[in-house]
């Protein structure tokens, strides 16, 4: 084993991961990355094709990003947020409140998609606090949704898998059924569905908004879920509902958005503007921590007072507003106007639909499913039971090593691998990841 490698397993704490399991199966040890592609100590190169880890927007080592951290960081590497500004906070504020949906105009800067959640929790129960509706502390959210790893956004997550263990330290929440096409209890299809699990949404708030502070939904998209794809109707439908029932409702779109879904906001395709909007990953093109939780100026509102009036949103981070990440954040949003990102968006999305049919051709497939730059294959012991293939599995494993093997990642979730691409992926990578990936899945279960 690699020396350095060596020193990694004696001292580094991998998340998400067996630690045991490495010492048979290291990590890989990358040394760098251009474009789309990672490049290993040992001259292989491996497709990104998950993003690293859904944050890599415009591929690795921007120049344009990287130029635009050279000269912030000679600059003005980090002040206080508090009693303080600066310029790239400033400009990056009013660049976000022009793309995204009025009436979101006030932004509180964090450095995470676990934060941005957290802090948009904080704000509306204390939002409804200073309004005079203090019973109003409690949260609708999704089955099988994830919205982060701090306390609060555990609470609200659904996936046990990863919250199960700290459920002594979590508060309860509202769970509605997630909208799993595949796996409609109804049977339903996309051609005849009704959203019949919209029901079980709205039955929950009719019998509970008066001590609900709002609903918590992944638009479109639903990530660690299973990436589950389901109908913008049912995010319009639910931010309708949140209206009629006077809750808040908040988007978590730290994975989705920046042209992932084929527009920069999944919001956008949903014809839906919330009350609070969640964003971080691709904030800065994936290449340093940033988020930013936005808000209405009614909100924003609600949290002036008097010094002394117990008004004020006593939340921070030290990170809060990097002036470093906040450059990084204006030229990533440079690239998508100069570079025409999502036009490149759309023919990604093409030929990925394309191909549905051909991967669901495979006898161990049971659904494929696909938005945007996303590609999800869920993997089943056949298709009549739809008996998912256990996440852990030999098979699974062999999945991973086999595409490791042909240069792309096929990180499972669950019984489902993916590809989660940069939004710069050209027609010749994209054809070379199919390629590999169509290797891949004629492996023999």
């Amino acid at each position: 084993m690699n020396g350095m490698l060596k020193e990694d397993l004696q001292y580094n704490w991998h998340p998400y991961t067996q630690m045991e399991a490495l010492i048979s199966n290291p990590p890989l040890l990358i040394e760098k990355a251009q474009g789309i592609k990672l490049f290993s100590v040992d001259g292989n190169f491996y497709y990104d094709t998950i993003s690293s880890w859904w944050c890599n927007i415009h591929g690795h080592c921007h120049p344009r990003i990287v130029e635009a951290v050279q000269q912030q960081i000679s600059r003005l590497d980090h002040i206080m947020f508090a009693g303080f500004t600066h310029e790239p906070v400033i400009e990056l504020s009013s660049r976000l409140a022009a793309l995204t949906p009025k009436p979101l105009e006030r932004l509180f800067y964090s450095d995470n998609g676990s934060t941005a959640v957290e802090t948009a929790l904080k704000m509306s129960v204390q939002y409804w606090k200073n309004t005079g509706q203090s019973q109003k502390n409690r949260f609708i959210s999704l089955d099988r949704g994830y919205h982060g790893d701090t306390v609060g956004c555990m609470s609200v997550s659904g996936v046990d898998l990863f919250v199960q263990p700290f459920f002594p330290l979590m508060f309860h929440s509202l769970k509605a059924p997630s909208p799993y096409c595949y796996r409609c209890p109804e049977s339903k299809t996309p051609s005849n569905c009704s959203m019949d699990c919209f029901n079980e949404l709205e039955k929950l708030l009719c019998e509970h908004s008066e001590t609900v502070a709002g609903i918590i939904i992944e638009p479109i998209l639903m990530g660690a879920g299973g990436m589950l794809i389901y109908p913008a109707d049912y995010v319009s439908k639910t931010a309708r509902l949140a209206k009629e029932y006077n809750v808040h409702l908040i988007l978590d779109e730290v994975a989705v958005a920046f042209g992932r879904v084929g527009e920069m906001f999944a919001c956008q395709l949903c014809g839906v503007s919330p009350d609070f909007l969640c964003l971080s990953k691709g904030l800065t093109g994936g290449i340093l921590p940033l988020a930013v939780t936005m808000t209405t100026r009614e909100v924003f509102e609600a949290f002036l007072g008097p010094v002394g009036s117990g008004k004020t949103f006593y939340h921070g981070h030290t990170f809060t507003g990097n002036p470093i990440g906040c450059a990084a954040a204006i030229a990533n949003l440079k690239i998508f106007e100069e570079e025409k990102s999502l036009e490149n968006v759309k023919k990604i999305a093409a030929r990925l639909n394309s191909e549905i049919e051909v991967f669901a051709g495979y006898e161990f497939v049971g659904d494929v499913r696909t938005i945007g730059t996303v590609l999800a294959i869920e993997l089943v012991q056949n298709k009549t039971s739809g008996i998912p293939i256990p996440n852990g599995s030999e098979y699974m494993r062999k999945i991973y090593s086999t595409g490791l093997s042909n240069g792309i990642i096929l990180r499972a979730i669950g019984n489902v691998i993916y590809l989660f691409l940069p939004v710069c992926t050209n027609e010749n990578e994209l054809s070379d990841i199919l390629a590999r990936t169509h290797a891949v899945m004629k492996l023999e279960t």
